[in-house]
């Protein structure tokens, strides 16, 4: 079966940035499914016409576009019930959709004043129009001006992960023993820092720190050579 997984790049096709997409990398490395996975980039839309969808992820199975990355998760465990779960069954599906709830608005919004700028300078001069064109309107106010205090900022990230670090002082992963789709989700958000930025978000000693070591550890070949570098 051919695989392929369309996922936002910068300018350097090799450096990949979406949570969202990360999140698919990573449950389909769980899954053990192999896969191709082809840069996209803001303005390269119409390479996603055949899909439906305008953004990505975008996952190709055999010639059928998959748009969305709950939804992708969800058909991956579904026509794969035979290899590893994304979820450990309904109820842990029934707790991941708080767990994406959470990511999405709460991790990423104490995420991107941080990030805003160091995305900005990796991408290609088309997509930079793009990017500060769409931003800009959404925040209401120059980029430059979106995080007036990356230190003040950098406090409230580490205070908004205060409920992910007391789990993971109680177990290792947030599936427990070994990682599950919730822990796809909430380093997909710590991937879309590591691909642009070097500002060290965690403090040495940090559960969380010590739990992303480990989902490091676990990453696949193709997806650490993007990681590291």
């Amino acid at each position: 079966m051919s695989r392929v997984l369309y996922e936002l790049a910068a300018a350097d096709p090799d450096r990949r940035f979406s949570p969202f997409c990360w999140r698919i990398r990573l449950a389909l490395e769980h899954k053990g499914l192999p896969f191709e996975g082809r840069p996209w980039r803001f303005t390269e839309r119409d390479a996603l016409a055949f899909s439906g969808s305008d953004k990505v992820p975008v996952l190709v199975e055999d010639g059928r576009p998959i748009a969305e990355s709950s939804s992708i998760a969800a058909h991956l465990d579904a026509a794969y019930p035979d290899r590893p779960s994304l979820f450990g069954g309904p109820a842990g599906l029934a707790l991941t959709r708080f767990h994406v709830a959470w990511t999405d608005g709460v991790l990423h919004v104490a995420l991107v004043p941080l990030l805003l700028l160091d995305i900005h300078r990796h991408l290609a001069e088309a997509d930079q129009a793009y990017f500060r064109q769409s931003r800009e309107a959404r925040f209401g106010k120059p980029l430059e001006a979106v995080c007036p205090d990356p230190e003040a900022q950098l406090a409230v990230l580490r205070k908004t992960l205060a409920p992910i670090r007391t789990v993971l002082r109680a177990q290792p992963f947030l599936g427990g023993d070994a990682p599950l789709y919730a822990d796809h989700v909430v380093m997909g958000a710590f991937l879309w820092a590591r691909g642009v930025s070097t500002l060290a978000l965690l403090e040495p000693g940090d559960p969380v720190e010590a739990w992303r070591q480990r989902m490091l550890d676990r990453m696949g070949e193709g997806s650490r050579a993007l990681a590291f570098g």
